[in-house]
């Protein structure tokens, strides 16, 4: 059973993904209110740093945030830039020819900005809808992975062209699976919203930074997302908030079969035990069913996960103890990262393996728990100091 939850108290507002009474993904609204990955903004370069090959483009944030050369090159032409640094540096772009001091620039905020930095740019948009994510000024269109059927990958690929507008690309998302229709009505949608950010952008000639897309709320972008996963029901202690879901949902056929309740905060306590299960969300380490342990650290750089096997004596022998904490381990993982919406670059410590072919079944495990993951993961296997590489984009501040 499929439960989404958005529980307002006096502090903040959260929303819980449920799966069988047991939180799966969770979401503090009030922890988000002032990120910008995936709104676009009207910019205007300040600074261009030649050496560092990017830019400082004032966006209206309180950081001035930063765009690479390779984000203001045509997509299509990333490759290229890729080959030219190895092949031959001097016919690298410079990037003073691709853009100026005080110039305007259409950019999507692709990593929000922290402490130390200003936010990410690019000039490369992506517009998520219910079954495609626009490109807009590219001619790429490719396919959810997810969709493993190569037929429907070619048949998709071929709708989405046709009726694609020229000079316009996209993702295809796993929610368009077996769909034509309405592919063909969303294609219309998403485009008309790109055409109204372009003509706005257009418009605007003045020399201030301005906001022109607000990307989806978290409540918005899960019931878009969850389209195809078959919600039961959607459970709120708030009134406004039981409004505003039917007002989202009268929009879209494919959601009439979701119940939408109103629920006490005591009811839901003591039914789900929420805050045991978010307490748990908080700790740095967390316990397997064997005895062994992960422990998680995440910095500004990188997510660190650290496999041990804490109170596991089970008698066998090393390797086999070894791959039983792992194993366990792997699956614990899959589900910590997508429970606590960690993104960028992750590396796993697991203990050494030392018996051939162990590591290759943890890594095929790994990538099969990450299949439950909404969002978007590249496993990169086991590096030459035995550690294993991920990447992963969050759920609810990316695009796709």
């Amino acid at each position: 059973m499929l439960e989404l939850f958005i529980i307002k108290n006096q502090k903040d507002k959260q929303i819980m993904l449920l799966k069988d009474e047991k939180i799966i993904e969770f979401y503090n609204e009030n922890k988000m209110k002032n990120r910008n990955e995936g709104n676009i903004f009207k910019g205007v370069v300040k600074d261009i740093l030649e050496g560092m090959e990017s830019a400082f483009v004032d966006i209206g944030t309180e950081k001035n945030s930063y765009i690479y050369i390779k984000d203001l090159l045509p997509k299509q032409d990333e490759t290229k830039l890729n080959k030219n640094e190895s092949s031959n540096a001097n016919q690298k772009v410079n990037i003073k020819k691709l853009v100026k001091p005080n110039q305007k620039l259409l950019v999507q905020v692709k990593k929000d900005s922290s402490e130390l930095k200003g936010a990410r740019i690019s000039t490369h948009i992506n517009i998520p809808s219910k079954y495609i994510a626009l490109m807009p000024n590219t001619s790429i269109v490719t396919v959810s992975q997810k969709i493993e059927n190569k037929e429907e990958q070619q048949r998709l690929i071929k709708l989405v062209k046709e009726n694609l507008s020229e000079g316009n690309g996209a993702v295809i998302r796993t929610s368009a699976e077996g769909k034509t229709q309405e592919i063909v009505e969303d294609i219309i949608a998403v485009e008309k919203v790109w055409k109204d950010i372009e003509n706005n952008y257009n418009n605007d000639n003045t020399k201030q930074p301005k906001l022109l897309y607000q990307s989806q709320d978290v409540v918005e972008k899960l019931l878009t997302d969850l389209l195809t996963k078959n919600v039961d029901r959607i459970v709120s202690n708030d009134d406004k908030e039981i409004q505003k879901i039917k007002k989202l949902l009268s929009k879209e056929k494919e959601y009439e079969k979701i119940k939408i309740e109103k629920k006490s905060l005591e009811y839901l306590e003591e039914v789900y035990n929420l805050e045991k299960q978010i307490s748990k969300m908080e700790k740095t380490k967390i316990w397997l069913k064997c005895g062994g342990f992960i422990t998680i650290e995440s910095t500004e750089a990188l997510t660190a996960i650290d496999v041990n096997t804490g109170k596991f004596t089970d008698g066998g022998s090393f390797v086999d103890t070894t791959f039983m904490v792992n194993e366990q381990a792997t699956i614990e993982i899959a589900k910590q990262l997508r429970l606590r919406d960690i993104g960028g670059i992750i590396i796993i410590d697991y203990i050494d393996m030392l018996r051939d072919g162990d590591k290759e079944k943890i890594e095929k495990l790994l990538k099969e728990c990450l299949k439950e993951d909404r969002a978007k993961t590249q496993v990169e296997g086991f590096t030459k100091l035995d550690l294993m590489e991920l990447t992963r984009k969050h759920i609810c501040s990316h695009t796709v």
